[in-house]
């Protein structure tokens, strides 16, 4: 038997590539260019699963997108995207055009719009792994090493770290590896991985995640979204379509029954679904920064328009009571998780379209305004720690920088959260709910969160829907301000 490195590769029929001055069409082109490689990577592997190895090696590739420029004219500053800093060549990967066409034809047709110029669609020259092409395929899944009678990557092609990485976000790589620059922050195979640990950690499939996102670190406010949802349901006048619960179960009557769950997700996740992706997804992370890390980590890649932390903190004033809401205007990052990533010397930002959002969110749910809603809100740093039971050990230390930080509340996710915001330029923010005060004596005992749970979490979870409906009625550009954009951006969102 020839050795696996000798064999031929054989590939599907895919186009040349061709210049495209319609977005709708150069969408259409992916689309084709993406689903015959993965039909092609399908068959094959189904034929090599049942009938042993092949007699060559099986190769795809994914889409691409590339515009050239060679003009300095400068480009309508009054958007922080749609355009290139300056002439050259730019390109990216792309995979699941069907799932991101809403977003892809948007960008696209911004590019066109502002350069004059058409886009080239084409096969790129990164190979599609077959663990990805079958992604969504039920009745089909790449077995572990060994099950086969041949090794996998001997044949086909198997995710590469290589172009599995934050590089361009991090702003770690500049260029492409032909020379070209990025045009998007995530690669194909970026984007591909964490889609498929999305369905993983979350037990819901991509296309029900909507633009805007709630995350919160207790099992009460999915419960209060439920009732919320199917409120929503039994209002014609509403807008919201469906709820889609843990394991893909999605709802459209109030009446509706939801089937128990045998077994939770790392990070239940719940869709209440509007038309175009405008509804709100919830995520219960669970407790810790690596939680938060995990799913921001891959929810990033779905270019949300904004994602808001809304859960329990610790409150650090005595001046606070249970129940007072903190907005967070600044963060005292010690999660530890994305210092490789952001550095903690990078100033997080309070982006004011959010802030105005929440407070008018709290306002209106509470009816209070002005002098009275400070009775009930203070704002000010949130400080985010990786150690749930610091008040156990020597004090000293934490409580000195808590204290020099102006920190008036403690949690373990919104830093986290609001840090991979910036990192990802995705607009963020931060309303929590003081649930105990350790440094006053004030622990959280299970009498106390009782009444706590009943009595705020249902007020809490509907500020948090009522600021994202605020924000999603504001114009994109206003929203992806200039705020979370660096010297060397994307064109593309």
């Amino acid at each position: 038997m020839r050795h696996a490195q000798n064999l031929p590769f054989r590939y599907p029929e895919q186009p040349a590539p061709e210049a495209f001055t319609d977005a709708e069409a150069a969408v259409d082109r992916l689309q084709h260019i993406y689903e015959t490689a993965t039909a092609f990577l399908i068959a094959e592997f189904s034929r090599a699963t049942a009938k042993g190895r092949p007699d060559t090696r099986i190769r795809a590739f994914y889409p691409e997108i590339r515009i050239t420029t060679s003009t300095f004219a400068k480009a309508d500053s009054r958007l922080s995207f749609g355009h290139v800093p300056e002439p050259g060549t730019y390109a990216t990967t792309v995979t699941r055009p069907d799932l991101f066409r809403n977003y892809l034809v948007q960008q696209i047709g911004l590019l066109m719009k502002t350069h004059g110029v058409p886009v080239s669609i084409g096969p790129s020259d990164t190979p599609i792994p077959v663990h990805f092409a079958v992604a969504g395929q039920p009745d089909l899944s790449v077995p572990q090493e060994g099950a086969l009678d041949f090794l996998l990557r001997d044949v086909f092609d198997v995710p590469d770290l290589n172009t599995t990485n934050d590089d361009i976000v991090n702003g770690t790589r500049l260029t492409n590896a032909d020379g070209s620059r990025p045009l998007a922050p995530f690669t194909a195979q970026r984007v591909d991985y964490s889609l498929a640990r999305l369905s993983h950690y979350t037990a819901t499939a991509a296309e029900h995640f909507q633009n805007h996102v709630l995350f919160t670190n207790y099992q009460f406010y999915v419960e209060e979204f439920e009732a919320f949802a199917r409120a929503q349901l039994a209002d014609p006048a509403s807008g919201y379509t469906s709820f889609v619960a843990t394991g893909n179960v999605e709802i459209t009557d109030a009446r509706a029954p939801l089937p128990a769950v045998a077994k939770l997700p790392q990070m239940p996740t719940y869709h209440l679904k509007r038309p175009g992706g405008q509804g709100i997804t919830l995520v219960n992370i669970g407790v810790g920064p690596s939680n938060a890390k995990t799913a921001t980590d891959h929810i990033a890649v779905l270019r949300p328009h904004a994602w808001l932390m809304v859960g329990h903190c610790a409150g650090l004033r005595n001046s606070q009571s249970l129940g007072d809401f903190v907005l967070a205007h600044a963060y005292l990052r010690e999660d530890k998780v994305l210092d490789d990533d952001l550095p903690v010397w990078v100033p997080i930002p309070a982006l004011a379209e959010i802030q105005i959002a929440l407070q008018e969110a709290l306002a209106q749910i509470t009816q209070l305004e002005g002098y009275e809603l400070k009775r009930i809100m203070r704002t000010g740093t949130v400080a985010t720690l990786d150690n749930r039971n610091w008040e156990l050990r020597d004090q000293s230390g934490p409580v000195q920088r808590l204290s020099q930080s102006r920190a008036i509340a403690l949690d373990m996710e919104s830093a986290t959260i609001a840090a991979n915001g910036f990192r990802f330029r995705v607009p963020y923010g931060t309303l929590l709910c003081v649930s105990d005060k350790p440094l006053h004596g004030e622990l959280k005992l299970p009498g106390m969160a009782t009444e706590f749970y009943k009595t705020q979490v249902s007020r809490h979870l509907k500020i948090g829907v009522r600021a994202m409906e605020l924000l999603r009625d504001m114009p994109l550009e206003r929203i992806h301000s200039r705020k979370l954009r660096s010297f060397e951006e994307t064109a593309f969102l």
